[in-house]
């Protein structure tokens, strides 16, 4: 009893200690542009008309109002519900659309089977076949139109959160600078601007290192910031007016407004930036734990900022001249260098973080159909998920420059950030709701007085913001409008290209009635036949076969796609099954994904895949439901292979070897030999790993399973060839003008300049087989 309660003791220090370390990094990733609001908040609250009540009780009701908004919204919100509502232990928009999806069918994505639904991801959270579906959620699975319309919600969120990427370094970099015209040097407007820009170009530039390579400067500058910030704001509550501490009473606000009116209404545009990032909190919620986070902000996030707005309220109460650069003016002498320093610091630590959460977002959106492919890189060994995408951060970084140079006052762009920031919040608190009732299965009665109170709240400063669209606030409803027309573009010609590949697909009676030849010359090797089906065979590979009437002894037909869970274990990630009976030595492969999983181009993917089909051949033999009789094994039955146990029949032996594909490598063509020298000549920093397969002895084996292995083991030797669809997609010519401008023209161009499908699933160049297709949709 003794030694179980001291076990218990030392785990529950472990969890502890690991909580508290993670709440330390926490301050570098997530609370950066939290904690850079104090550098805009007042300045931006009584820069309207808000200025004809510069008074003692109005400076009182606008502290206030920061403070209940931020104990609402961060504090009440955030970390006492919505940490509560992971996925996996993810965050952010898309795990509350993942969760609504796994518990609901509500998921818009193609080629889902009833085999993902036994992915052990797939099953986190409460069963939704412990309760009986209400009616709320038969409805909404009834209507597609009502799926599409919250798959539309959750992507029109994730274009303000690309927004906010673009906003938050121009207004947090422009802030910050701006302390040097407190100086005496006096700045004009064109140098701070000039050096303003020179930051962010750096910012943007250095985001090919990785978070990583700095991470260990970002939690301690954060740290140090805000103890600062804390120690100014107590200095000013003392030194200035110690009576702001009566400003906590919900009272002074109401005051505020009775004194203020609608001028006071439109300045909680301005109030509302004290929240800016609190979605952080949610969004990074995958490199740390609910607690960790939660620890954070109670112990130093809200006492710190609360204690600063609280002392620049009382240093403005009794300045009430200094509103335009109220951070800086409040700062003594003797330490106003130090703390631009920190604050310069400070602004690119936070701006680092939502860059990271953009290329996150976007990754995301791929993985839903809903955005062309882009290169992704992973920028660190020891923090899954950290990522960078080339072409999204030189687009930020034009559209950041363009909007500081443009603006050129963080005013203006501060409402357009605050609009920003508000709408994923509204989108957040929409889809919360929908978590209670459908993933939690709580009643709607607990779900609406979460939504109606906290809608009302965001209502509010939703539309002071929205009032404030010709001062600024149009920025991000642009922004917004042009990524959602690329996405719905995008996701209109995949989803019409796939619909087309579905109603061609050839026939299996067809396939059957050729015979295990398929009436074609079967040359030794394996082909890999890739297509976005899950079920059936592809309209390319007939069309191949017409035209070159040969292909592979082994023939394995590819389909790699997501499923609405973060990420798939690789014990689960491949699916194995036949396509046509034994003797056709023709298979499938389904290879799962999440969303926010990172395909890495490790050169072990063939390995894999002969491992996965040689022990999917044994249990076939092995299992009752799988051998029941050799017609059977037609398409449709799929198995989940582990390659833990396959040592037992397959003797595995490799080198490192530098090229690109074991195909070429075998092959006796002293063409293809001389090919490789050169690709390799060309290429040298790639890696593959050759490994070689052989059968280990074992009487007691079937001997058609032997048969089996023994082809594959030598097809495998023989080499492997990729074989894609070269597809060109055009709109029929009885079709709409808009949708061939769509598809003929949108669609075109965003293939033409998106990366390839082959380049995109790591495939070797050298390997690879195109079959051109055009698709008239």
């Amino acid at each position: 009893m003794f030694f179980f309660g001291s076990t218990c003791l030392q785990l529950s220090r472990a969890c502890l200690t690991r909580n508290l370390i993670l709440a330390y990094q926490s301050f570098g990733v997530v609370y950066g542009d939290l904690s850079t609001s104090p550098l805009y908040v007042y300045s931006s609250t009584f820069a309207g008309k808000l200025q004809k009540h510069r008074t003692e009780e109005v400076v009182f009701g606008a502290f206030s109002l920061i403070f209940w908004t931020f104990t609402l919204i961060p504090l009440l919100k955030y970390v006492f519900i919505v940490l509560s509502a992971d996925d996996n232990g993810e965050g952010g928009t898309f795990a509350l659309y993942s969760l609504l999806c796994r518990h609901a069918k509500l998921s818009l994505l193609p080629n889902q089977q009833a085999a993902d639904e036994e992915l052990s991801a797939y099953r986190y959270g409460p069963s939704s076949h412990a309760v009986a579906p209400s009616q709320l959620k038969r409805f909404l699975e009834r209507h597609k139109t009502l799926r599409t319309i919250l798959l539309l919600v959750v992507l029109f969120g994730a274009c303000m959160v690309i927004g906010d990427g673009v906003l938050t370094p121009a207004i947090s970099v422009l802030s910050s600078v701006s302390g040097l015209q407190v100086t005496e040097a006096k700045l004009t407007n064109g140098t701070l601007l000039l050096i303003a820009c020179a930051i962010l170009v750096g910012l943007f530039a250095l985001q090919h290192c990785g978070t990583h390579k700095v991470a260990f400067m970002f939690a301690p500058i954060v740290i140090i910031w805000l103890l600062s910030i804390f120690s100014i704001g107590l200095y000013n509550i003392i030194h200035w007016n110690p009576n702001i501490i009566r400003a906590i009473s919900p009272h002074y606000v109401l005051k505020f407004f009775r004194v203020t009116g609608k001028d006071g209404w439109l300045s909680l545009g301005g109030i509302l930036l004290a929240i800016t990032g609190t979605e952080a909190m949610f969004a990074d919620l995958g490199h740390f734990t609910a607690l960790s986070i939660r620890i954070a902000f109670a112990l130093l996030i809200y006492p710190c900022l609360v204690i600063q707005y609280m002392g620049q309220a009382a240093f403005l109460s009794k300045n009430l001249n200094l509103f335009p650069n109220s951070f800086y003016d409040s700062i003594p002498d003797p330490v106003f260098w130090p703390i631009f320093v920190i604050a310069t610091l400070a602004a690119i630590v936070g701006s680092q973080a939502v860059i990271t959460a953009t290329f996150s977002i976007v990754k995301q959106c791929h993985a839903l159909g809903c955005f062309p492919r882009v290169k992704v890189v992973h920028t660190s060994k020891h923090i899954y998920g950290q990522i960078y995408i080339p072409e999204i951060n030189w687009i930020l970084m034009v559209l950041t420059l363009s909007i500081t140079i443009g603006f050129r006052d963080t005013t203006l762009i501060g409402n357009a950030y605050g609009l920003a920031c508000m709408t994923v919040m509204f989108v957040t608190t929409f889809l919360m709701a929908l978590v209670i009732v459908f993933v939690w299965q709580k009643s709607i009665l607990l779900a609406a007085p979460f939504l109606i109170f906290f809608w009302s709240v965001e209502g509010a400063y939703l539309t002071a913001a929205i009032i404030k669209v010709p001062q600024g606030g149009w920025v991000p409803l642009v922004l917004s409008a042009f990524f959602m027309i690329v996405m719905f573009v995008w996701h209109y010609g995949t989803r019409k290209k796939y619909n087309f590949d579905l109603h061609n697909k050839v026939s299996l009676k067809w396939l059957l009635g050729l015979g295990p030849s398929l009436g074609i010359v079967r040359v030794p090797g394996i082909g890999l036949i890739y297509s976005e089906l899950a079920t059936g065979v592809p309209a390319i590979f007939s069309h191949f076969v017409t035209n070159l009437p040969a292909f592979h002894k082994v023939l394995v037909f590819v389909c790699v796609k997501s499923v609405p869970v973060p990420y798939v274990s690789s014990e689960e990630r491949f699916l194995i099954g036949r396509v046509c009976p034994r003797p056709y030595r023709m298979y499938r492969c389904i290879v799962r994904y999440g969303y926010k999983d990172i395909q890495k181009d490790d050169g072990d993917f063939e390995n894999q895949l002969i491992l996965n089909i040689a022990e999917f051949i044994q249990m076939e033999a092995e299992e009752p439901q799988f051998s029941s009789s050799e017609s059977s094994s037609v398409d449709g039955r799929m198995a989940v292979i582990s390659t833990r146990n396959i040592q037992s029949s397959l003797i595995v032996s490799g080198h490192e070897e530098i090229g690109t594909s074991n195909s070429i490598y075998s092959s006796k063509s002293a063409t293809l030999q001389s090919l490789r020298s050169v690709y390799e000549e060309e290429n040298p920093q790639l890696r593959r790993r050759q490994v070689r397969f052989q059968l280990s002895p074992s009487p007691s084996m079937d001997p058609r399973v032997k048969e089996e292995l023994i082809d594959l083991i030598q097809a495998k030797e023989a080499g492997v060839a990729y074989i894609m669809g070269h597809s060109y997609v055009k709109a029929r010519r009885s079709s709409s003008y808009l949708k061939k401008l769509v598809i003929d023209i949108g669609y075109s161009f965003l293939r033409k300049n998106c990366r390839g499908p082959s380049v995109a699933l790591n495939i070797p160049h050298i390997s690879l087989i195109e079959v051109g297709m055009i698709y008239y949709v």
